[in-house]
């Protein structure tokens, strides 16, 4: 019985005009996200290869590493970014890296191409958040009352069809209807991206594979909800205003609310206020450093050369002294702005999860590897670098630029024309991206909330159908 009423359901939808056009659309835009993100990663990609190979470039001609006060490095483009962009287009992607002092990440996508600020991209997070789960309310808004009004439901009812099985078969059926046939267009667009040269890995598809099912389930809560509002109402226009209203609500209005709610409980030092800070302390030391330098005392005075390498070690004593009080002290500051923006971030992710498509959303981009959790992670690889591009700078020259340095060379002019440096002797920075086992654990509970919305809302709907007045 069950069976029938879930094949019933299935010729009903996939026979009706209302499907075509709904599944010509939504494969339209999934097979076009998946087209525009190829396209893009192999833009971001000739651009990070044209960068890094200026970087190079730009170091050409120089006779001294000393002369080399800074390297940039790259944020290399991530294959599963170009489907789920998330913040991936919003953090900084290119950092100079000095021996020592703080590293900023500059250089957003959207400050070079503002346009795109502005409409955004299309991609997979896009598609499912509006357009799939607006096709889901069409698709089932008058699945119960509809058919009341059209009188099935009375004779369906009495052929002796359980009720249980009925809206459990209605369900099913709507939902296998709306799902399956999406996955066509998915294919088709995961065989573009290996035809276009985006490398995924096994890692890639895994993380891929969650996305799609976070965005069935995502489907699947306003399916559900549908259903259970039409088995709530008499009229379809009545239940379909509702779900119109009930859309409104989590795709635009609970997520940008619980922010606005989470900034106002919460008071976060502003990066203008910390940046001011940092600032006057540098300054502060610098002056003092200065006035140290009356402490300096060559015992060498006769030989310039020995007199500059002790004023040099003297100066490197002194940076390293005042890079590690302006570490101290940045490390208290930002410690302080991280803990109250933990804070801030747990309220306001909290209060969006009430919204289904919050949670999608924080879903995917976590599966993607493009959440907040991106730029953290950008950032503690390029520490890391900074660590080993000092090292080198120091076996080179024998000490670490950076930092404001004073940096005096005695040079001896024997006609011999200087060598200049290979660049390609620098450290070259990799970028390790995270994995399905570090993404996994942070969008699990995300996936188990999409998956109780939909419990919830099916025992709603087949609770208020058992009690729907068929009449």
């Amino acid at each position: 019985m069950l069976r029938f009423i879930i094949e019933k359901e299935l010729r009903d939808i996939i026979g009706s005009t209302k499907f075509a056009a709904t599944f010509g659309i939504c494969a339209v835009l999934i097979i076009l996200s998946f087209y525009v993100g190829a396209r893009s990663y192999q833009a971001d990609a000739a651009q990070y290869e044209a960068a890094k190979t200026e970087n190079v470039h730009q170091l050409e001609g120089l006779t001294d590493w000393l002369s080399v006060r800074q390297f940039r490095i790259f944020l290399p483009p991530q294959p599963l970014a170009s489907l789920v962009r998330g913040v991936a287009n919003d953090i900084g992607r290119t950092t100079e890296v000095r021996g020592r002092g703080e590293l900023t990440a500059t250089d957003s996508r959207y400050s070079e191409d503002p346009l795109f600020a502005t409409f955004r991209f299309l991609d997979l997070d896009f598609t499912f958040q509006i357009v799939l789960s607006l096709l889901a309310i069409l698709f089932a808004y008058d699945s119960v009352n509809g058919e009341k009004e059209r009188g099935t439901l009375r004779l369906a009812l009495a052929n002796a069809v359980p009720r249980h099985l009925f809206i459990t078969g209605k369900l099913i059926g709507s939902f296998l209807g709306l799902v399956v046939p999406l996955l066509l267009p998915i294919a088709v667009g995961g065989l573009l991206l290996p035809l276009m040269n985006v490398p995924f890995t096994t890692d890639d598809w895994m993380r891929l594979g969650l996305i799609v099912l976070a965005g069935m389930l995502y489907c699947g809560v306003f399916l559900t909800l549908s259903v259970a509002v039409s088995s709530l109402t008499v009229r379809t226009s009545n239940s379909f205003l509702f779900l119109i209203v009930a859309w409104i609500f989590a795709v635009l209005i609970i997520p940008r609310t619980a922010v606005l709610i989470a900034g106002r409980a919460v008071d976060v030092p502003t990066v203008d206020e910390i940046g001011s800070k940092k600032a006057h302390f540098s300054a502060q030391l610098w002056t003092e450093d200065r006035n140290g330098l009356s402490n300096f005392k060559p015992t060498a005075l006769g030989d310039p050369q020995k007199m500059m390498d002790e004023f040099h070690k003297f100066m490197q004593t002194q940076a390293d002294e005042r890079d590690k009080k302006m570490r101290e002290f940045s490390a208290r500051l930002n410690e302080e702005r991280e803990n109250r923006q933990a804070i801030q971030e747990r309220l306001a992710f909290g209060l969006a999860r009430i919204s289904p498509t919050a949670t999608f959303s924080l879903a995917a981009t976590r599966l993607a590897g493009t959440s907040l959790v991106l730029k953290e992670h950008y950032h503690n690889a390029t520490e890391g670098y900074q660590v080993e591009y000092g090292k080198f700078m120091l076996a080179k020259t024998g000490m670490n630029p950076g930092g404001n340095m004073i940096v005096f060379k005695v040079t001896n002019d024997t006609g011999e024309k200087p060598k200049p440096i290979d660049a390609h002797e620098l450290p070259e920075f990799h970028y390790v991206p995270m994995t399905f086992a570090d993404v996994f654990p942070q969008a699990l509970l995300d996936l188990l909330l999409l998956a109780g919305f939909n419990l919830a809302l099916f025992v709603v709907a087949y609770v208020a159908f058992l009690r729907y007045d068929v009449r």
